[in-house]
């Protein structure tokens, strides 16, 4: 009898250590990718504001061009879930691609020297960008495997952790040219 109760409380200390591991586990998971959407949302910040450097230059050229680009920057939000993230991707690239278009209607603003500067800064940040996707995408496929792997699967049932959503690379994207200053 001893010999089964101590069986049994052995069980249940493997199984307890288990859940904490897991538990554990799945939390580090989470937060990798919580930061890493947050570091997303941190480079899409700068990507705005440079983006609203060159449409601030575009305004002695195309009044028209400027008021509506800025009623697209204005449309941007922190963002904290992979879906805010890819809606405000598909919103700037949106307008870089008018930025784009502008530029080329109005030579001299190409030719900018902060023009250029600015548009070296967005390849820069676009970089980052697409750097800080890839973590997160890698978090979330660590995370979501634990999440519907067996044994892992009954803890983060139990935990209510939920599978996360991959980041899309947007259609506009997939065939977009890289951004150029020349």
């Amino acid at each position: 009898m001893l010999l089964l109760l101590l069986i049994i409380l052995a069980l249940a200390v493997i199984v307890g250590l288990y859940i904490f591991n897991t538990q554990r586990s799945l939390v580090n998971l989470d937060e990798m990718a919580n930061n890493a959407l947050n570091q997303i949302s941190v480079q899409q910040s700068s990507r705005w504001d440079a983006v609203s450097s060159l449409v601030a230059m575009t305004e002695k050229y195309s009044k028209h061009e400027h008021d509506t680009l800025m009623d697209v920057i204005g449309q941007r939000t922190k963002c904290t879930t992979a879906a805010e993230i890819n809606d405000q991707d598909n919103k700037l690239t949106q307008a870089l691609g008018r930025l784009i278009a502008i530029s080329e209607q109005y030579p001299e603003l190409k030719a900018d020297g902060m023009f250029k500067q600015t548009m070296d800064s967005i390849n820069q940040y676009e970089n980052l960008v697409r750097q800080s996707r890839m973590v997160y995408n890698d978090s979330v496929t660590k995370l979501n495997r634990m999440v519907r792997q067996w044994p892992s699967s009954f803890v983060a049932r139990l935990l209510r952790f939920d599978l996360r959503e991959y980041l899309q690379i947007p259609d506009e994207k997939k065939d977009m040219p890289p951004i150029s200053n020349s």
